[in-house]
């Protein structure tokens, strides 16, 4: 794939910042080059010197679990620096455009109107999912990203793989990129799987949902190399600090965590499933592949606002385009999701 046609030329000919720590990899010797304070920090760690500005160890890691190459990934401020990253690498303001399909993550259209890139939304279908004809036909000769979620947020649900798979051999002059933060949750294969044979693939994870490290802010991407190389010309120098290195490296390393976790949310989430079908006033549980469930419920806004006076927190979806009347709701500890229950009974009683 020709990739100097998609990335802008001012960031294909970019010249990098060149960090003290990309000059010396080793760990021990006597530093003195990165102007840092030779006395330690005030904390029982030491955290006086800069962070591995390329995530190495957290690569290594991953490339394990994954089985992906370490050249092949990404590390990230989140998901959503790898979001904004990507549209400034292939858009030139509004002379460009991106294709977004709501209801969906928010955090595209915003890095998009950060970076006063055009967007066109081609809503998904009443059953959540991709308009592929529109989708193909909305595409311009300026189109340069395509984003799809999946399993989508805020809808739970998994998007049909052929449907996919139509847009990636369709849309060659830019990325597709494809958001799986809530893979771990779904019975659908990771397309990281299939990177080798879809070269205008990106995929999007993130450690803040199963792996339960949101706090910690680490997202990954997944592409062909020459792009990876790109995304690190053009991040901050040390986009990940060294403390969120170290324990997201202690993190990896617990793989029963990750299974345990998954497992236990799913079945409450079932459980949870259960007792609302049995209220009159849930209209409809959309179909979830992820630790959150939409529910299409009678007086949705005053349920929210009660849910709130109750410190029950929920997220209300019903301004959202094909999510009218709908809740958001986060799958919790049983207990928690108990007093959810109960709250939701009073209400309606």
């Amino acid at each position: 794939m020709n990739y100097q046609s998609i990335i802008l030329p001012h960031i294909w000919n970019l010249k990098p910042y060149s960090s003290a720590r990309d000059e010396f990899k080793g760990k021990e010797g006597v530093f003195l080059d990165a102007n840092e304070n030779p006395l330690g920090s005030p904390l029982p760690e030491n955290w006086n010197r800069y962070p591995d500005p390329m995530q190495w160890e957290i690569k290594e890691e991953l490339s394990a679990i994954k089985q992906i190459p370490v050249n092949q990934i990404f590390i990230g401020n989140g998901s959503d620096e790898a979001i904004d990253l990507i549209i400034r690498m292939t858009c030139a303001g509004p002379a460009n455009s991106i294709i977004l399909c709501p209801p969906t993550y928010g955090m595209y259209e915003v890095s998009a109107s950060i970076n006063h890139v055009s967007i066109i939304a081609v809503p998904l279908t009443q059953e959540y999912q991709l308009n592929v004809d529109q989708i193909l036909s909305s595409v311009k000769e300026e189109t340069r990203i395509i984003f799809i979620c999946s399993p989508n947020n805020p809808t739970g649900n998994k998007i049909n793989r052929n449907d996919i798979y139509q847009i990636i051999e369709n849309f060659q002059q830019g990325f597709v990129i494809i958001d799986e933060a809530y893979i771990d949750f779904s019975d659908e294969p990771s397309f990281i799987t299939e990177l080798n044979k879809f070269p205008n693939v990106i995929v999007m994870q993130t450690l803040s949902k199963a792996y339960g490290l949101a706090s910690l802010r680490l997202g990954m991407a997944y592409a062909h190399p020459q792009i990876i190389q790109i995304l690190n010309k053009i991040k901050p120098p040390y986009n990940i600090g060294g403390a969120t290195q170290a324990l997201v490296l202690e993190a990896l390393k617990n793989r029963d965590f990750l299974f345990n976790s998954i497992q236990q949310i799913n079945h409450a989430k079932n459980t949870l499933i259960s007792e609302l079908e049995a209220m009159p006033q849930v209209i409809r549980i959309f179909p979830s592949q992820a630790n959150f469930i939409l529910v299409k419920m009678e007086k949705a806004q005053e349920l929210f606002d009660y849910l709130i006076s109750q410190q029950v927190i929920t997220r209300n979806r019903s301004n959202v385009a094909l999510c009218e009347n709908s809740i958001r709701i986060t799958v919790g500890l049983p207990e928690e999701n108990q007093v959810l229950v109960q709250k939701i009974q009073e209400f309606y009683s």
